[in-house]
């Protein structure tokens, strides 16, 4: 049975609307209950699409993700939505009309560029994975704009096209199932190398990377783009026929993009009365050095990326806060003081300790001592380990 066939069918579509919002606890007596009408492998697919759907949802949007059609990787590799329309919108501006989509997956990326206004050539190489990019499309009145084309992406021409996108696979099945990240560029499935050979062919290109991708693994010719969605970081973006040698951290909403200057790293100052916790696309970026000159700030320790200034400036690139007490890392002193405070919520953040912060919470706060809320942040000053206690900063409006 081709599950994803036979849910495109008038019964198939039917059954998707009836178990469209099937809560997890349901699912077995809504299966039985189907059942005694349906096909058992049609109620199946139906009630594991919806399950797929309803993940979707955080990443496409609900009212997209109740139309599409999901494999399981299919959810897990997408691109954000938002993230899609960030960049469809930036081939946009650089008068692209038309993107060889290549491992387009089930059309994430494929659809934001036609929502743009531009045409796109998907391919990919799995057939159950077209067919979803392919009922997508349909689905989201794009099928005219979009062509998916089940193929091997290393041998498509893509000289017809204005620009190329590729998305290679970033993980592989782990022993035992289940799969895992690849950190190796060269082990991208197609390889970086052979996705920079292509992209050097087109007039403009981007090539989605992790976001770990070491420095010198970015080829000159590239603008390196790190974007982040809320303060999460997404993805790496290798730009052909932009700004070569640029460095950009990207945050979204927005967009906001901060752009490298080529400034030497900030130097380590005393503690101020204000810390800053730069967004992790500047920190990826190594564009913290840029946030630190507009704040007139200086770095706790050399080896952190932990702001600290004297007087509070807002800025969309790092998060302030304002410092209350400085302290040796001393777990008994900690509790003691969370304690006196009455704290009832704790947030805990590291950068340069080894301690895990769940693993701290336990000790110092086995229960709540009150409504107060408090931030910890632990980290070292100078070399030493030490516990700074802050409080967000909330800019006026």
């Amino acid at each position: 049975m081709n599950d994803l066939a036979d849910l495109l069918t008038p019964d198939g579509r039917a059954l998707l609307d009836e178990v469209r919002d099937t809560a997890p606890a349901d699912e077995l007596a809504v299966a039985t209950r189907l059942r005694r009408e349906h096909p058992a492998a049609l109620v199946s697919a139906a009630l594991g699409q919806a399950r797929l759907r309803q993940r979707a949802a955080a990443k496409f949007g609900a009212e997209d993700a109740a139309r599409m059609f999901f494999t399981p990787n299919g959810v897990e590799q997408s691109t954000r939505a938002t993230v899609a329309t960030y960049r469809a919108e930036s081939f946009r501006k650089l008068g692209v009309r038309s993107v060889a989509d290549l491992c387009c997956g089930i059309g994430g990326d494929a659809i934001a560029l036609a929502r743009a206004g531009i045409a796109v050539l998907a391919v990919d190489r799995d057939s159950q994975t077209c067919a979803a990019a392919r009922a997508n499309a349909a689905a989201l009145g794009l099928g005219d704009l979009i062509e998916v084309r089940e193929a091997d992406v290393t041998q498509v021409d893509v000289a017809p096209y204005d620009a190329v996108f590729v998305d290679p696979a970033r993980r592989a099945a782990r022993q035992g199932g289940g799969r895992g990240r690849i950190f190796d560029p060269e082990a991208y499935s197609p390889p970086l190398s052979w996705a920079v050979a292509t992209a050097r062919t087109a007039p403009h290109a981007a090539l989605k990377i992790a976001p770990g991708i070491p420095h010198e693994a970015i080829p000159a010719e590239a603008e390196a783009e790190w974007i982040s969605d809320a303060g999460d970081v997404k993805e790496a973006v290798l730009w052909f026929g932009t700004a070569p040698g640029r460095m950009r951290a990207t945050l979204l909403p927005g967009p906001r993009a901060l752009v490298g200057r080529g400034l030497p790293d900030p130097g380590v100052r005393p503690v101020g009365r204000y810390l800053y916790e730069p967004d992790g696309a500047v920190i990826r970026a190594h564009l913290v050095a840029e946030v630190a000159d507009e704040l007139d700030g200086g770095l706790l320790d050399e080896t952190i990326a932990y702001i600290t200034a004297d007087e509070f400036r807002p800025t969309p690139y790092a998060t302030g806060y304002e410092i209350t007490d400085r302290l040796p890392f001393n777990v008994k002193k900690l509790k003691a003081l969370l304690r006196e405070r009455e704290v009832g919520v704790l947030t805990v953040k590291k950068r340069g300790s080894a301690v895990e912060p769940e693993e701290l919470r336990r000790k110092v706060m086995p229960k709540p001592y009150g409504k107060a809320a408090a931030t910890v942040f632990l980290t070292r000053v100078a070399g030493a380990p030490t516990m700074l206690l802050a409080d967000p900063v909330r800019p006026p409006r």
